[in-house]
């Protein structure tokens, strides 16, 4: 019988469970249908969102289909990596001694029922399904820091502690212990009723970075780097309209209104819709890109047709093109958002217009753009040149 090797994960700050197993099309075909199953093109194993009952699942949807080994379930997500590491050691030196003693305690009943009831309602008020995942794993670690105790049991001067113990100890980025307590607060407002008062505690100071651009001759030299249609034609999309990189993804053919040259983009961030303009050039380029692909579903689709094109995939395809182009910045697509924002402000567009096709709700945030604009900064005289 055909063997899946299941272990846990960390991606994008929360747990997830690998799958691990050869290339086989009627496996494939069963983990496509679990929920919010991804394929990880760098890694090359398929993973899904982590759950208590998650051996019961495996266990029920691949029975007859295939042996589910999940013994490294067992172990602290923590500890298999430190067993890993040590693993290794062994393997060079042969001297080192392999302790079993977790890093967390486990989650008692009481506990998987709070974190099942907090899942459910993040799920009941329709919070992204990422926002869920890392909420929610977020809450089980904090749950099994302060274990034996319950979640009942306490107070803001857990989170404190967890805070000072956990966190900073471990160098953890601010944006960890952010979205820690923003998961912490979210629970005892909705599930226990501020048992710890959320206006206790206090968050990291903010660092205010500026956003980074790429100049108008980086980019073209970007994109006519790429041979690929596809990739040339999903960064160009990128810039020309603005979008982050889950809009571009989740873009259906239909979302292109050619009569009034307009993109609308569906429940962005904040579940909000929003159209952008598009130029004729653009459209033209998208349409020829469709005469010859033929998406059948999303407008820019990946290895299966029906199914988006992954983030990870369109992230290496920026990154070679970066490499080819001779751009040595530590490009994210993201910058080809912040690219087009400042660059329309540099061609003299309102701001509050700028602030309407980025999908901002707050003017504030748009704002950071006048601090990367080169127009009128260029034209300042440095009083060292008159010395």
């Amino acid at each position: 019988m055909k063997n899946i090797i299941v272990e846990r994960v960390i991606r994008d700050g929360g747990n997830r469970i690998a799958l691990r197993f050869p290339y086989d099309q009627e496996l494939n075909g069963v983990v496509k249908e679990l929920p919010d199953a991804q394929w990880s093109s760098d890694m090359k194993y398929w993973h899904i969102s982590d759950s208590s009952d998650i051996v019961s699942i495996l266990l029920r949807t691949f029975h007859g289909k295939a042996y589910i080994d999940y013994s490294a379930l067992k172990l602290n997500l923590a500890e298999t990596i430190r067993l890993k590491k040590e693993e290794k050691k062994i393997e060079t030196s042969g001297r080192v001694k392999i302790s079993s003693s977790a890093e967390f305690s486990t989650l008692s009943e009481k506990g998987e029922a709070d974190i099942a009831r907090y899942k459910r309602w993040m799920e009941a008020n329709r919070y992204p399904k990422t926002t869920v995942q890392t909420y929610v794993s977020m809450m089980i670690k904090f749950l099994k820091f302060v274990c034996p105790r319950e979640a009942e049991e306490c107070t803001g001067d857990d989170l404190i502690r967890f805070i000072d113990e956990y966190i900073l100890p471990k160098g953890l980025s601010q944006s960890f212990q952010n979205q820690m307590i923003s998961s912490v607060k979210k629970f005892y407002t909705h599930i226990y009723k501020m048992v710890i008062d959320p206006v206790k505690i206090q968050r990291p100071r903010p660092r205010h970075k500026l956003p980074n651009v790429l100049g108008k001759d980086e980019i073209k030299k970007m994109l006519r780097s790429l041979s690929n249609e596809k990739h040339r034609v999903m960064l160009s999309l990128i810039y020309a309209c603005g979008l982050r990189r889950s809009e571009l993804i989740n873009l259906v053919p239909i979302d292109i209104e050619r009569n009034r040259n307009l993109l609308r983009i569906r429940q962005a961030k904040g579940f909000k819709d929003r159209v952008v303009p598009v130029s004729v050039k653009t459209i033209e380029m998208v349409d020829a890109y469709m005469d010859h692909f033929k998406p059948q579903k999303y407008l820019f689709e990946g290895q299966w047709p029906g199914e988006p094109y992954s983030v990870s995939s369109l992230e290496k395809v920026l990154k070679n093109a970066c490499a080819r182009a001779g751009i040595r910045k530590l490009v994210t697509l993201h910058w080809l958002r912040h690219s087009y924002a400042t660059h329309l402000l540099e061609s003299g567009t309102d701001l509050r217009y700028i602030q309407e096709l980025l999908g901002h709700q707050s003017s504030k945030t748009t704002e950071i753009y006048t601090h990367v604009t080169t127009k009128g900064i260029q034209n300042i005289r440095s009083p060292f040149d008159d010395l």
